[in-house]
């Protein structure tokens, strides 16, 4: 018992748990301290960071697309508005394996890899939580299998959203453009915040030219939303601002038929009135329907359309260049009278051809027998190319050039659409430098007839017209009348815009060309003579007909025996009322033959649309 209270030692087992007391103290005071600062770090330092974490669990930010601006003609017709369809959204935030949902959605409705495809590339650019579309415009069949089956796809929706659309088709599509869903190259031309939410965008066109105007600016929407991401309340939100409206100068009734003239031919035809440049038609055919690419054209369908022999996404009004034949004649013949070239009643004799001093070669007159003597008037009324090749021949290409370019002629309008191309007015200049060649007397000659590189575009060539209807003062075309802004009630007019001025220098020379256009019309004699009859007004016009291949010296042009697509063009150009125009006119109809026969008799019905309305009697009476 002894020996057993000498082992014990109270002392140093007190000391041992004091010390064990004292690590542990520091210990839980180290831990507490870790505790603590971190404690501090989430809920001081780091506070808002944290918050906006939370919040995000919470609280979402939605883009609010705007609506787009409408577009009408200049008597209020709808042309291109916005109309509710379903659309399939997916949020990627909330799918679980993306693959497998899309594999679920296959076997519900047609996806092909192409929507797939568009899909991934616009989820780039769209935020985890934001829905982005994988189809549009679902039918109601399709709507009614989806919505049954939706409760098996976490993450995937049918909403509801404004689509654009064009009620009248395929009618003035080469003037309206169209909307299609926004890819990388877009992106990199607009504020990309101010186009969240927004799918589409304007690819051509007015729709391309005023995509400013007609977008609106994007809203925003924050709401509260579950475990689930759906959305419980909005909290607030800023309201969108819907884009502007565009009222036309296209007459649409005027538009429609003009194409349906053209029928199954292709080329283009662009009226304008010439005393402020508003555009009453601008027409290219064959058309092709817009809504095609707001749905999302298919692969098939777009190649169809590409590489159709007809060329119907091909904008002949604006970007078609072509030899302008004899419509060039009038331009030609008022350069003569201004440069003391030839005098009115100053003749050539025509005698089927002509020729340049030491050559052999034969510049032939479209009429074989010759026209005999030929002045001015009869030069124009009857379209003599002997006249106009000894005119230019004395005139000179860089006189010819000069004078051509004050109607506009070589140069684009700056009309508000896009894809516009000048066209070419050759020069010794212009030949040195794009070819490195020199220029030829008997290039001078083909250009005085509106051949060789002399190329015009329909808009430029009805431009042109529109000055000499105006004794040389040429309006800026355009298309837009007014710019309506909703939100601010108020609109905007489009302010004419002279583009040029050519000041003749004596009147009468003026006088002496309509004089010679309007018996192109109303003379037995004029090559447009067969669209006169019935008329209860004058109009001033020239007809043009426009090789498409050479023809050698020894053999002659058999329109029978020659394919469709290399026959020649036809062309008229024209105004009316011959005393006091309203309309001024460029039609081309390729490989149609003669302007006579095919261009001519198009103008004619327009200018009879356009200037007179019919009565309860159905007699015709002016249009005010």
């Amino acid at each position: 018992m002894a020996y057993r209270e000498q082992l014990k030692d109270d002392y140093q087992e007190t000391r041992l748990v004091q010390r064990r007391l004292i690590v542990a103290a520091v210990i839980v005071l180290v831990l507490m301290s870790i505790v603590l600062g971190r404690l501090y770090v989430l809920q001081v330092v780091e506070h808002d960071h944290f918050s906006t974490l939370s919040n995000s669990n919470r609280v979402r930010l939605k883009a609010l697309p705007p609506t787009r601006g409408l577009i009408y003609d200049r008597n209020g017709i709808v042309l291109a508005d916005n109309l509710p369809a379903y659309r399939l959204e997916i949020i990627r935030e909330e799918v679980e394996e993306l693959d497998k949902t899309l594999e679920g959605l296959k076997q519900l409705v047609e996806i092909s890899d192409l929507d797939v495809k568009k899909f991934n590339l616009a989820s780039k650019r769209r935020r985890p939580f934001e829905s982005v579309p994988l189809l549009f415009n679902l039918s109601d069949d399709e709507v009614a299998r989806l919505a049954v089956n939706l409760h098996q796809f976490q993450g995937v929706e049918i909403n509801a959203r404004l689509t654009r659309n064009y009620p009248l088709g395929k009618h003035a599509v080469h003037a309206l453009g169209y909307v299609a869903r926004i890819d990388e190259r877009d992106l990199n031309s607009v504020d990309e915040a101010n186009y969240a939410g927004t799918t589409h965008i304007g690819k051509l066109g007015l729709e391309k030219f005023y995509e400013g105007e007609l977008h609106g600016e994007v809203g925003y929407q924050r709401v509260e939303v579950n475990a689930s991401g759906r959305t419980l309340r909005v909290l607030d939100e800023k309201p969108p601002l819907p884009g502007n409206n565009l009222h036309l100068t296209i007459d649409s009734a005027l538009q429609q038929l003009a194409e349906d003239l053209f029928a199954d031919e292709r080329g283009s035809v662009v009226a304008v009135d010439p005393n402020n440049g508003e555009i009453l038609a601008l027409v290219s055919m064959p058309s092709f329907d817009p809504n095609l690419f707001v749905k999302g054209i298919s692969s098939a369908k777009y190649s169809e359309l590409r590489d159709s022999s007809q060329q119907p996404l091909f904008n002949r009004a604006l970007t078609g260049q072509y030899p302008p034949g004899s419509t060039t004649k009038p331009f030609f013949g008022l350069a003569g009278l201004e440069y003391n070239i030839m005098g009115p009643k100053q003749t050539v004799y025509c005698g089927g051809y002509y020729l340049l001093p030491n050559e052999e070669r034969k510049y032939r007159d479209w009429k074989k027998q010759g026209h005999g003597k030929m002045d001015l008037d009869g030069a124009i009324t009857q379209s003599c190319d002997v006249y106009f090749y000894d005119l230019s021949y004395s005139l000179g290409i860089d006189r010819m050039s000069v004078f051509m370019k004050q109607f506009g002629f070589g140069q684009r309008t700056g009309v508000d659409s896009t894809g516009e191309r000048p066209g070419l007015m050759p020069s010794r200049g212009w030949k040195r430098g794009a070819r490195g060649q020199p220029w030829y007397p008997g290039e001078t000659l083909i250009t005085g007839i509106g051949q060789g590189y002399m190329l015009v575009t329909p808009i430029q060539l009805a431009s042109a017209t529109g000055a000499l209807a105006l004794q040389g003062t040429r309006y800026k075309p355009h298309l837009v009348k007014t710019i309506e802004y909703p939100a601010d009630s108020m609109e905007l007019e489009t302010v004419p815009e002279v583009s040029g001025v050519y000041n003749i220098k004596k009147l009468l020379n003026w006088q002496h060309v309509v004089k010679a256009m309007e018996n192109v019309v109303h003379n037995i004699r004029g090559t447009a003579f067969r669209i006169s009859k019935g008329l209860t007004y004058k109009i001033a016009g020239k007809t043009g007909t426009a090789q498409v291949f050479g023809i050698a010296q020894d053999e002659e042009y058999d329109e029978e025996n020659v394919s469709k697509k290399l026959r020649d063009h036809a062309l008229f150009v024209g105004f009316a009322p011959a005393e006091e125009p309203k309309i001024a006119m460029a039609v081309i109809v390729e490989n149609g033959g003669h302007g006579s026969s095919t261009a001519a008799p198009i103008a004619r019905k327009m200018m009879d649309a356009y200037l007179l309305r019919y009565n309860a009697t159905h007699e015709p009476v002016p249009n005010e």
